[in-house]
């Protein structure tokens, strides 16, 4: 879904930011997407078909295409064009309903204006029929539910419609030696969820699609991040290949950091994919949850081989690794791979919305502080849930960059460490992160 203009606030939907969208050679429309330069006959029937499948967004004033030489915003009188749908809505859909509607006015003193209409399924009365049928969407294009889906659309319950895709990841657990301490330094953990397509919900995992997905994990930049993070603990390395438990309908990844110390993985992260079980569901909205965690234990490594100081994180590694993380979610290659297992449009893997960090100790005692200051009497953090920014759109390199600088902070802030906002942003000024794609 087009994350940053379903989920903004009135305020942040722009003409420069829908300008921008509209000049993405790869933004076409999609299941979740669609342009209109202007009123139709189908804009009607694209409202209930999003309503009736994954929801979405669409664009009046747009051409569909970019063609060279032709302005592709060209906009469009709002308010005509919402009293028009809005009467169409009325009329045509049974029952009668109507989206959300936001006015983004151009800044040239024109008085035209970019509708953008928000089809949230979640308030749609599902089913929505037009003519005693219900539109649906399929690739870019709206079709007709044949009578299984319209079934499965009329039994649903209200809470077992589409969730808000991308939220909600169950915190990890750190694990415990035989004495009870922590094993780990630190566990992060962020995840989306999935919604599942008609061949995905009943198929097991296919050995060929865990592979490729494997394959695009490692020519991703999380694993460059995860050996940046080791910073010389080990020399190899393993990349994501299956261990542990894979089932037929749950795949894991593991990528470990191999070392001849007593603590053996310093880095490991565990990709995890979970299929929905279909037994006595009736729901026409499964969902499937993607996990990432990141295991780090270079601060035990560095103990178990008596190095002369005590290790700490430093905070640019970190950064790096939450920047190379969200990236990952944006890979091209990681995108194409994970919509195939789930069987959806590649434009429903959406971007991960929450972040968790879990300590084995307190936060400020991990991380490398010499710029920082303790706050007296702060009492300990031992990490915490960290949730982005849904209006910002984590494939672009500038956006996740503000996110993570966000979430740094707030780490800093909640260890009880001042200096964390002036550290990163001495950080920001030696880097070229919007080179990182």
């Amino acid at each position: 879904m087009t994350n940053s203009l379903f989920a903004a606030s009135a305020a942040d939907l722009t003409i420069e930011r829908i300008r921008a969208l509209a000049a993405r050679p790869d933004q076409v429309e999609s299941l979740t997407l669609e342009f209109k330069r202007e009123y139709s006959k189908s804009l009607v029937t694209t409202i209930a078909a999003m309503a009736n499948t994954y929801g979405g967004t669409i664009l009046v004033g747009i051409n569909d295409r970019a063609e060279p030489g032709v302005e592709r915003v060209v906009g469009v009188n709002a308010q005509k064009m919402i009293d028009k749908i809005a009467s169409t809505c009325s009329e045509k859909l049974d029952p009668p309903w109507e989206p959300a509607f936001f006015t983004v006015p151009f800044d040239d003193g024109s008085g035209l204006s970019v509708l953008v209409i928000r089809v949230d399924p979640d308030a749609a009365p599902r089913p929505l029929l037009i003519d005693l049928k219900a539109p649906i969407r399929l690739s870019g294009q709206n079709s007709t539910a044949d009578r299984d889906r319209l079934l499965k659309l009329a039994r649903e319950e209200p809470p077992a419609r589409v969730l808000p895709m991308g939220q909600s990841v169950m915190a990890p657990r750190l694990g415990q030696d035989i004495d009870g301490k922590p094993t780990e330094d630190f566990i992060l953990r962020t995840g989306i969820n999935l919604p599942m397509g008609e061949a995905g919900a009943w198929r097991p995992l296919s050995e060929r699609a865990v592979s490729a997905l494997a394959q695009a994990l490692n020519g991703s930049s999380l694993r460059g991040a995860l050996e940046n993070l080791g910073r010389g603990s080990f020399s190899r390395s393993t990349g994501f290949r299956q261990l542990g438990h894979n089932r037929s309908r749950t795949a894991r990844l593991v990528f470990q950091a191999l070392s001849d110390a007593p603590v053996q993985h310093p880095v490991e992260a565990v990709v995890t994919v979970n299929l929905p079980e279909l037994h006595g569901s009736t729901s026409a909205a499964l969902m499937a949850t993607l996990t990432v965690d990141v295991v780090a234990r270079v601060r035990r490594y560095a103990a178990s081989i008596k190095a002369e100081q005590v290790y700490r994180y430093p905070v640019a590694d970190l950064a790096d690794l939450l920047d190379d993380l969200l990236q990952t979610f944006a890979d091209a290659a990681v995108v194409r791979e994970i919509a195939r297992i789930a069987d959806i449009d590649t434009a429903l893997v959406s971007q991960p919305r929450e972040l968790h960090l879990i300590a084995g100790g307190h936060v400020r005692t991990l991380l490398h502080a010499e710029e920082l200051q303790e706050i007296p009497d702060a009492g300990a953090s031992f990490g915490g849930t960290f949730r982005a920014n849904p209006a910002l759109d984590l494939r672009v390199a500038a956006e996740r960059e503000e996110q993570v600088d966000d979430w740094i902070r707030q780490l800093g802030l909640d260890a009880g460490l001042t200096g964390m906002e002036a550290l990163v942003g001495r950080y920001r000024t030696q880097s070229t992160p919007t080179a990182r794609s």
